[in-house]
């Protein structure tokens, strides 16, 4: 290990101490200028500590200070690391009022106040409020807002804050004001303001109690049309809330202002969301099925923040999973009742496994409720927020819907208007269930994805069936403790044909269950089954009951009638991924060993059982046929040559498409007369045939070269819609025909003007194996389109890069170096972009000796700016194993 030590500021969860002020109210004044912003913020504060030094966090320039009305001077104050100290307040309660200057067009950074295009936009979660005015900048200072916006009316005609209008009109010299009051006290991390030349779109919601609720979506005049979607989503989402929680929304008017530079998907900010435009313009020619998905996720998700995160808010930012696991879990129940519920679990499954269980075997792991942080920014995690709501999905598993509810309720009418902690959360749904959950709490405060290892006997003599469950928690780099976790594993009993076998547990009552839910507490247990005279196979872990690694020495047999036969769709695909994952794992031995790769006739029958049968539902078919991700297997084979496990992959995908390839033609050809041709409105039926055929198409591209040729030729008929149209670019994406460039080239063309389509194309580019792709990305990078102060853009090129195996992991180290480059440019301005990229190097201790080597010489070249970000800084030395102190 490194022996070099970094001064740092690290903040501990041990540590925390209640604010020693709180503040009644805070008046803002925001005098917008043509190059500036004077902000003059009135706080009336109390205080809470006898005697307790006044300390307010910033960065803003500082043009005066009064108390109680009185000009402060140099000797009244002082400004160090970030922070106003005011000497001698009094200790009764005062105003404070701060006028401060912001230059919104010189902030690349994209938090606090900054410009996009010729509008103003603000993002304050976690830490940006600082940036606009001095302030206590955390989550536990709740105060109720009144903000006054002035501006060139012809430049900024809408001028929007928090809450209601309470009353606007004219200036001298063309300027006008508008004055906004919000009711509910809230921390400064929700505030916003918009200024800008926007369009309005238009609707209402009638609650359940009859009020009548004004929606606002604000976008540029172009995009107007573009929003029907997302506002009948988010109408949709009020209706769920209601229906499923009782919550009704709270305020009268609901606003969401789309804006192309934003670094996060969306943010909550009181009855004012600020969402990235990926998550609210779509129309069927310029988005895709999984677009609309993830517009309907990302709208309810921030409009079910209003109670899980806005009305009741986290105490301080090592409970950020509080809201956002809760609010994760909430519109994962929204998009489920939505849709395919099973096909939505999947797809949350295989984000935890390629992205959250990697984050757990990385350098970068961390326990749900963090214990310690340097930069909060980090934070943001798929840990946090996917984790974090498969622990509040615990809940609803072991207490059951109407238990999980009525732990929501308890906990949000004893925290309502409060910051809360993850165990006030806890403790609700304890007291609500009449539960115990000491040994839960594990679950918040240990690392690491938990391995459960599962063997099963029948003892003919005494006709049982025994299940012995062991579990242990794997060693990560957060060096939490290792307990046995409370682990609810739901639980069948199959036999031979597909059917469920009765469930007795009791061997002195007839009593019998279909399926229980099996609670692992000890790290092992035994389970015995009564009455079981055949031999019987384990149907585990149903619906993903925990967020674990199962492991089952199942035979080829019991996974062909599992997956063939279940009626759980989880343990059916998760039959389906054991048989891809075992077949790549014998390629790879086969690869290693310098043999010829083995036969898989056996897989192929599946595929072709699948083809013939489906499963009942057209999305969840297409699942079953796509090969397990190169990124799920990272943590299983560690470490491992990514190009020999890519490699192994991709020898079996060519397996599968060549021997199948007319099974495939016989049903993309069936499929195609069956799709009405004409563009279809987004629909979850219809998706799931489209999602289909795209897999369809993407193996016979891969089976035949001649399959680009014939796409081509049917390219103008065939592309009906953005769905479609991106299937087949993806399908021919990794071909050297010259076509392909033909039609990515005409795509781009063609979409020059729709920044979001563009960005489907620079993905597209930075996703393709085809030859020379590293130097079409570089290239990419000077096209026209193209910012690296845009995170859509740079997610969409050079994130999609990161991705893909053999161009990142070069054996040369260039993706490496390509990677670093660009976060090296990018932490100049943006640090939480250029971090976020950082994070892709924590695959090093998956990897082999010599990707580990040409990492390290990459991640030290970052290393050594001496005026890398704190962002960044963290995330490298956490990699390279620097400690800090």
């Amino acid at each position: 290990m490194n022996s070099i030590f970094i001064m740092s500021d690290i903040q501990y969860r041990k540590n925390y101490c209640p604010p020693a002020f709180s503040v009644e109210k805070i008046d803002l004044l925001f005098d917008i200028r043509e190059e500036k912003v004077v902000v003059t913020a009135t706080s009336v504060i109390v205080p809470q500590t006898p005697n307790a030094t006044c300390v307010l966090d910033g960065t803003a320039h500082v043009v005066g200070i009064a108390l109680n009305g009185d000009l402060l001077t140099y000797d009244d104050f002082f400004i160090e690391n970030n922070q106003l100290h005011i000497k001698n307040t009094p200790n009764q309660t005062f105003t404070l009022c701060i006028q401060t200057e912001v230059f919104p067009h010189k902030n690349k950074t994209l938090s606090g106040l900054y410009a996009s295009g010729s509008g103003l936009f603000t993002q304050c979660e976690a830490e940006g409020f600082r940036n606009i005015t001095y302030f206590f900048d955390r989550p536990d200072v709740l105060t109720r807002y009144f903000v006054r916006i002035e501006a060139d009316q012809k430049t900024y005609p809408v001028l929007l804050s928090n809450g209601n209008l309470k009353d606007s009109g004219s200036l001298k010299d063309g300027r006008h004001f508008v004055e906004w009051e919000d009711p509910f006290a809230k921390p400064s991390y929700l505030f916003a303001l918009v200024a800008g030349d926007l369009a309005r779109s238009e609707d209402s919601f009638i609650t359940m109690s009859g009020r009548k609720v004004a929606i606002h979506f604000y976008t540029n005049a172009e995009d107007q049309h573009k929003t029907a979607f997302a506002i009948e989503s988010l109408k949709n989402a009020m209706r769920w809330d209601e229906e499923r929680f009782g919550l009704e929304y709270d305020l009268d008017l609901y606003m969401v202002v789309a804006v192309s530079d934003f670094n996060m998907g969306a943010m909550e900010n009181k009855g004012l969301n600020i969402f990235n435009t990926k998550y609210v313009l779509a129309d069927e020619h310029s988005a895709t099925d999984t677009d609309f998905e993830n517009i309907e996720n990302v709208i309810g998700h921030e409009y079910f923040h209003n109670y899980t995160g806005n009305r009741v808010t986290c105490r301080d930012w090592f409970q950020l999973s509080l809201k956002e696991g809760l609010t994760v879990f909430r519109d994962q129940e929204f998009s489920g009742d939505r849709a395919s519920r099973a096909v939505r679990r999947i797809g949350q499954v295989k984000l935890l496994r390629s992205a959250q269980f990697a984050e757990d075997a990385s350098p970068t792991a961390h326990p749900v409720r963090p214990d310690s942080y340097e930069e909060i920014n980090n934070f943001y995690t798929v840990t946090v927020y996917d984790k974090g709501a498969e622990v509040v999905r615990l809940y609803q598993t072991m207490f059951g819907e109407a238990g999980f509810k009525a732990g929501l309720r308890l906990y949000l009418s004893r925290f309502d208007g409060q910051a809360a902690t993850c165990d006030d959360f806890m403790n609700a749904m304890a007291e609500a269930n009449h539960a115990d959950l000491t040994q839960f709490s594990r679950w918040y405060s240990q690392a690491g994805t938990p391995v459960v290892n599962v063997s099963g006997s029948l003892n003919t003599l005494t006709n049982t069936y025994t299940l012995t469950i062991q579990q242990f928690v794997p060693e990560t780099a957060a060096k939490t403790m290792r307990m046995p976790m409370l682990i609810p594993i739901k639980f069948r009993l199959l036999d031979h044909h597909g059917n469920s076998v009765p469930l007795r547990q009791d061997a002195k009552s007839d009593e019998s269950v279909l399926e229980t839910v099996l609670m692992l507490t000890k790290n092992e247990q035994h389970f015995v089954f009564y009455d079981i005279h055949t031999p019987v196979i384990p149907s585990l872990l149903r619906g993903f009951s925990a967020p674990v690694r199962l492991n089952f020495a199942y035979s080829d047999k019991e996974l062909n009638i599992i997956m063939r036969h279940d009626d759980d769709a989880f343990t059916r695909w998760e039959a389906a991924q054991t048989l891809y994952r075992q077949a790549i794992v014998a390629n790879l031995e086969a690869l290693k060993a310098g043999s010829v790769l083995p036969n898989h006739a056996a897989l192929l029958s599946n595929i072709r059982y699948i083809l013939q049968n489906g499963t009942g539902d057209d999305a969840l078919t297409a699942l079953m046929l796509q090969v397990t991700e190169e990124t799920a297997l990272f943590n299983e084979l560690a470490p491992i040559d990514p190009l020999l496990l890519f490699t192994a992959r991709e020898s079996l995908i060519d397996y599968i498409a060549q021997h199948c390839q007319r099974d495939f033609q016989a049903a993309c050809e069936k499929l195609l007369a069956d799709l009405p041709p004409q563009t279809q409105p987004y629909q979850p039926e219809t998706a799931g045939l489209r999602a289909l055929l795209n897999v369809y198409l993407s193996y016979l591209c891969q089976a035949d070269d001649r399959a680009v040729e014939w796409i081509a030729r049917h390219y103008k008929d065939w592309a009906s819609d953005m769905t479609r149209e991106l299937g087949m670019l993806r399908a021919i994406n990794h071909s050297n025909n010259m076509l392909r460039l033909v039609l990515l080239n005409r795509f781009a063309d063609c979409y020059a003007n729709d920044a979001l389509v563009l960005d489907k194309y620079f993905a597209l580019l930075a996703s393709s194996h085809a030859e020379g792709s590293l130097k079409t990305v570089q290239t990419a990078l000077t096209h026209p389109a193209f910012s690296m102060e845009n995170p859509n853009k740079v997610y969409s090129l050079i994130g999609a890069f990161t991705r893909n195996t053999p161009l990142f992991h070069a054996s040369n180290g260039s993706g490496y170096h390509f990677v670093g480059d660009a976060i090296r440019k990018i932490d100049r301005y943006n640090p939480q972009l250029a971090s976020r990229l950082t994070k892709s190097f924590s695959q090093l201790p998956l990897v082999d000796k010599n990707h580990q080597q040409l990492m390290r010489y990459e991640l030290n070249l970052i290393a050594q700016n001496p005026h890398l970000s704190k962002d960044t800084k963290e995330i490298v030395h956490k990699i390279l194993d620097i400690e800090t102190a």
